[in-house]
C-alpha cells in the first residue's frame, strides 16, 4: 500500500520520512506576487492566497511554498524590499501554516525567513543556495530547520558542463552549511531548472539528475510550467501541464524526492498512478 502522507502534527517537515516514501513528496506553488512567471498577481489578495492553499491542501499537497518576491528565471521580475515582502506575507503566511501542513518560505533574504519561522513556516527556500545573503547560513543552523540550497546563475552560459557546474556550486554549498553549523539531514538539494541555464541546460539537468545522488541528500525538482517546455512545444505558462508533469515524472525516476509544482491535484496523481506501475513489476 501507497503511503498518502509525510505531513507532521506540528506542521514540521519529516525528511526521513519523505525518503522513504514510494513517490515523491508535491510542493504546492503560492506566489504572492505580481510578477511571478506563470500565475503573478493571480494570488496577490490575501483571501485568493488562502483558498489556493486551501484547494493544494486538499488536493494533496505535502508542503506549500510561499514566495513574496518574484525569482522568475528569465529576468522581468522586480526585486522587492525586505519590507514588501513581510507587506505581502503577514495576512498569510500564518493562516496558511494553521492548516498543518508545512510551510516554506522562499526568500533569499534571511530577514524575512527568520520572520517567517516565527511565524509558522518549518522550511527555508533559498534560491541562492546560502551563497547570497551571508547571514542566511547561521540563521538555518540556530532554528535547526531544513533548507532546500538551490543552484543559481547570474545568467546563462551555453559552454559550460552544467552539472559540472551544479556539483561545484552544491560542494561550496555545503561547505559554507558545514561551518555554519547546519546539519546535513537538514539540507535538500535543488539543481534549479530554468535559473542561469539554457532550456538544452534544463533538459540536461533533468535527463542526467541522478548525478546529484551521490552527495547522498534529498533532491527536489520545479520543472513546473517552465520555459524549456515551450522550446520543445511552443506554449505559455498555463499551457505546460502535459510538458511539467513529463518532465516530473522524469525527475522522480532518476531520483528526485520533492516535486514543486503549481498544478498539485495532476501532479500527485501522475506520481502515485507511476509508483503503483513500477510496484506491479
Amino acid at each position: 500500500m501507497i503511503a498518502t502522507t509525510s505531513r507532521s502534527v506540528a506542521g514540521r517537515l519529516d525528511l526521513p520520512a519523505l525518503l522513504a516514501r514510494p513517490y515523491p513528496a508535491v510542493m504546492g506553488v503560492l506566489n504572492i506576487t505580481p510578477d511571478s512567471f506563470s500565475d503573478g498577481g493571480v494570488f496577490i489578495a490575501p483571501e485568493s492566497a488562502l483558498a489556493q492553499a486551501r484547494r493544494m491542501v486538499a488536493e494533496g499537497a505535502d508542503i506549500i511554498d510561499i514566495g513574496a518576491e518574484s525569482t522568475r528565471p528569465y529576468g522581468g521580475s522586480q526585486p522587492v524590499t525586505a519590507e514588501e515582502e513581510l507587506r505581502r506575507l503577514a495576512p498569510v503566511l500564518s493562516e496558511v501554516a494553521a492548516l498543518g501542513v508545512p510551510v516554506s518560505i522562499d526568500s533569499m533574504k534571511s530577514d524575512v525567513v527568520a520572520w517567517a519561522l516565527d511565524r509558522g513556516a518549518a522550511v527555508a527556500n533559498d534560491v541562492w543556495g546560502l551563497q547570497r545573503d551571508a547571514a542566511m547560513a547561521r540563521l538555518i543552523a540556530e532554528r535547526n530547520v531544513p533548507v532546500v540550497v538551490m543552484h543559481n546563475r547570474d545568467s546563462a552560459d551555453p559552454a559550460i558542463d552544467i552539472m559540472a557546474v551544479i556539483a561545484a556550486f552544491f560542494t561550496r554549498s555545503l561547505d559554507i552549511a558545514a561551518k555554519a553549523g547546519i546539519a546535513r539531514e537538514n539540507i535538500v538539494l535543488d539543481p534549479g531548472i530554468g535559473f542561469g541555464k539554457t532550456p538544452e541546460q534544463s533538459m540536461i539537468a533533468l535527463a542526467r539528475l541522478g548525478e546529484l545522488r551521490a552527495f547522498g541528500l534529498p533532491i527536489l525538482v520545479g520543472a513546473s510550467r517552465k520555459r524549456f517546455i515551450s522550446t520543445v512545444t511552443p506554449s505559455q505558462p498555463s499551457q505546460r501541464l502535459g510538458g511539467s508533469i513529463a518532465a516530473h515524472l522524469i525527475a522522480a525516476k532518476n531520483g528526485a524526492n520533492i516535486i514543486r509544482a503549481h498544478d498539485v491535484a495532476e501532479t500527485v496523481q501522475a506520481l502515485r498512478v507511476a509508483a503503483a506501475i513500477e510496484g506491479s513489476k
